[in-house]
């Protein structure tokens, strides 16, 4: 809002200072400066206010070190990222940008997802939480949302350069232009051409017309997965929030580079265009996440509970799939990865055993993975840190596939 207001002073009135809004370094750092002095200022009087409410996590008795010290600790700290994420998009960003809608919509359609799965572990004692199969449900949804959006909104293009263009008055050829197509391209890391179209996953006999069919189960896919895997990775304190941290730095880097002339034609990388504004949202959303840690890390303070857990996945999973970097996300969110991927393992195996021997055998003395360093003697602050340098490690592998092909 503020974007459109000193705009329109500047335009008008020439109005001093007015004419920095259309950088956006200024508009990030002021993102990420005030999206810090919410968590900061406000999340102590959140935490106050749910322990009012007696919002508290019960803790099922898991045979963890320190486990039971954590019981009455509130829960729902996830309000914390949210409002310290939306305020300050909705202050510097355009909000006609339709990467800021999806990612507004998105923030709020999951936020809404884990605050209900919250609220029936909260204040109907249940401990399941929301069913699975809602959840689902909720997510696949907003999958249909994100991918339909980006397949069809005349807004969604990249800008590619076409030589020996025709001027169609005059019948001479030009030496080439750029223009903004229509494309389901997306970006395949370490190799040279690196440009990938969805449509070449459709058979021959399938007209190309309904590729969207295939993208959009892709899309939901993709949110489903890393939605899920963030979720079950905030399991100790400050483990989910700083590896979005790391992400969420790692993105803005690809939104900010993706929306560069100069820059994606040194690296040879697709031109998104309008993608700049991203680096508006990924600055406030590594500003909310670092100003949640202020209380989550260590001993925690507040957890985010699903309210933010879901809520984090999601945005990276649209942040991801925007910038055309949805193939990244196997490395970038490695983390969330191995944490889904050690729950399906062990009890994909304890079911596999039990049927065939008759007693349930398991591959991590407990799953997701971080339980597994618990039980081995770790401490919890000790395994964070060493998943936030794989996560950091992870991250580097990312911006060196923009050279390494």
């Amino acid at each position: 809002m503020l974007y459109y207001l000193f705009t329109y002073l500047d335009q008008h009135f020439d109005f001093p200072g007015a004419g920095v809004f259309q950088y956006l370094s200024f508009r990030a750092g002021a993102a990420i400066t005030l999206s810090l002095m919410i968590a900061a200022v406000y999340g102590r009087q959140i935490i106050d206010m749910l322990r009012n409410l007696q919002i508290g996590e019960e803790i099922r008795d898991l045979g963890l070190e320190g486990q039971m010290q954590k019981r009455g600790t509130p829960t729902m700290g996830g309000f914390i990222i949210l409002a310290s994420l939306v305020f300050p998009t909705l202050l510097f960003a355009k909000l006609t940008n339709v990467y800021i809608v999806l990612l507004l919509v998105s923030t709020v359609w999951t936020g809404l997802i884990g605050f209900i799965d919250d609220y029936i572990k909260v204040f109907r004692k249940n401990k399941e939480g929301l069913q699975g199969k809602f959840k689902v449900v909720g997510q696949v949804g907003l999958g249909l949302i994100v991918g339909l959006t980006l397949y069809f909104n005349e807004h969604v293009k990249i800008r590619v350069y076409k030589p020996g263009l025709i001027n169609t008055s005059i019948g001479q050829v030009e030496n080439g232009a750029f223009q903004d197509i229509k494309s389901m391209s997306t970006t395949v890391p370490f190799l040279k051409n690196n440009d990938f179209n969805y449509n070449a996953l459709i058979p021959d006999f399938i007209p190309d017309e309904y590729t969207w069919i295939l993208y959009v189960a892709i899309v939901i896919f993709i949110i489903t997965a890393v939605s899920n895997g963030a979720n079950i990775t905030d399991g100790i304190d400050g483990l989910a929030a700083g590896t979005s941290v790391i992400i969420g730095l790692t993105l803005g880097v690809f939104a900010y580079l993706s929306n560069n002339k100069l820059f994606s034609q040194y690296l040879n990388i697709m031109y998104i265009p309008n993608s700049g504004e991203m680096v508006i949202f990924c600055a406030a959303f590594v500003g909310a996440c670092v100003g949640f840690l202020w209380y989550n890390s260590y001993p925690a303070q507040v957890f985010m509970g699903d309210t933010g857990s879901l809520m984090l996945g999601s945005i990276i999973a649209v942040l991801a799939l925007a910038t055309r970097k949805e193939l990244l996300i196997p490395i970038m969110c490695g983390i969330f990865l191995v944490e889904l991927v050690s729950v399906i393992m062990q009890v994909s195996y304890f079911r596999y055993t039990k049927r065939r021997f008759g007693e349930g055998r398991r591959i991590f003395l407990m799953s997701p993975l971080h339980h597994h360093f618990q039980k081995k003697g770790y401490h919890e602050a000790k395994i964070v840190t060493r998943f936030w340098i794989v996560g950091i490690i992870l991250a580097v592998i990312c911006l060196v596939t923009l050279k390494l092909r």
